[in-house]
């Protein structure tokens, strides 16, 4: 053997202890970040539990349906932080014969019933306030600055736990999203009594709350959007399938690729699959491409499951999406015929 050998046979010895240390590394992130995340859910669920009791009993001294309105805002959020924290524990577990690609999709589930939970909380809000607008009384100003206050400190620490993590968890990603809502409406309640310090204007303790209602239903609808392109396997917003079958037939060994879907198998999984065209060989000689393109699909558009299909030619059209299912309908009825 050459030196020139060794030097090369060292470089690939290297990059593939390269390539395994990343890919260690990048497991190793995932399990501490998914260990942090049970954590700050656990802590954000006792703050959320305390914080709203506070919130009701001072609201019903204070007699401010805004108060007891982020406090109901609150209570729904304990129930769905509970949720998101069981979809956390029940996501960590492995695939299993009935559920082969496991259960991470529960934390998309919960974020739904998340938003089924925060939806009722708000008709609730929306009852109590109109009934407030016909019914105006009195409202005690500097209870409401205090125990908003405990609200706006309360809900930021929690908003601030689940910030790292709600970047790449749709399920802390509505946690969180449920914690900026309370952060924002106890500041906007706070203000509410500051301003009945100094006016009598009761009318807008009601008023506030439709606001507060606004806020939280507009976070709805963006969280449940995104919960249900996964649970319609839609192909994720950051990925373009044109793109990455343009990507792939740049290489010399592809002579086309076709059939490609792209989903996500959780909120933070990417999975795709491909049929790919090469000149016919030994299904061993394709494994080494196999492996490129699984590399560099990860590098490049943070795909992390991946599924390839090698054929000698093309079937259907061989477009983008071959026909949506390489001809699925004549090859159905073929087979109707046959049996």
């Amino acid at each position: 053997m050459t030196s020139e050998d060794h030097e090369h046979l060292f470089s690939n010895q290297e990059s593939e202890l390269s390539d395994s240390c990343a890919s260690c590394n990048h497991h190793h992130h995932d399990e501490i970040t998914e260990q942090t995340s049970g954590y700050r859910l656990l802590l954000t669920l006792i703050l959320n539990l305390i914080i709203p009791s506070v919130q009701i009993i001072g609201g019903l001294y204070a007699g401010s349906v805004a108060l007891i309105s982020d406090a109901v805002h609150n209570f729904s959020d304990f129930t769905a932080i509970l949720i998101a924290y069981f979809a956390y524990i029940i996501g960590k577990k492995g695939a299993s014969i009935y559920n082969t690609f496991g259960y991470r999709r529960s934390e998309v589930l919960a974020s739904l019933l998340n938003v089924v939970i925060l939806t009722g909380a708000s008709a609730f809000i929306i009852y109590e306030a109109v009934h407030r607008f016909q019914n105006l009384v009195p409202v005690s100003g500097k209870l409401v600055i205090w125990v908003a206050g405990i609200g706006v400190i309360g809900n930021g620490f929690s908003a601030w736990l689940l910030h790292r993590d709600s970047k790449h968890s749709l399920n802390i990603r509505g946690a969180f999203l449920h914690m900026i809502g309370d952060f924002l409406t106890s500041v906007a309640v706070l203000i509410n009594g500051v301003v009945i310090l100094f006016k009598p204007w009761y009318w807008l303790d009601p008023l506030l709350s439709f606001f507060i209602v606004i806020f939280i239903l507009k976070n709805c609808w963006s969280v449940s959007k995104e919960a249900i392109r996964i649970l319609m396997n839609a192909t994720p917003k950051h990925i373009d399938i044109a793109k990455i079958k343009a990507f792939l037939e740049q290489f010399p060994d592809i002579h086309g690729v076709h059939y490609l879907h792209a989903w996500n198998s959780s909120s933070v999984s990417v999975a795709f699959s491909a049929h790919i065209v090469i000149t016919d060989r030994l299904l061993s000689e394709t494994e080494q491409l196999a492996q490129k393109i699984r590399k560099d699909l990860f590098h490049h558009f943070r795909i992390d499951h991946i599924v390839l299909q090698f054929e000698t030619e093309s079937c259907g059209k061989g477009t983008l999406l071959c026909e949506v299912s390489c001809g699925g309908a004549e090859v159905n009825r073929n087979i109707k015929e046959n049996y």
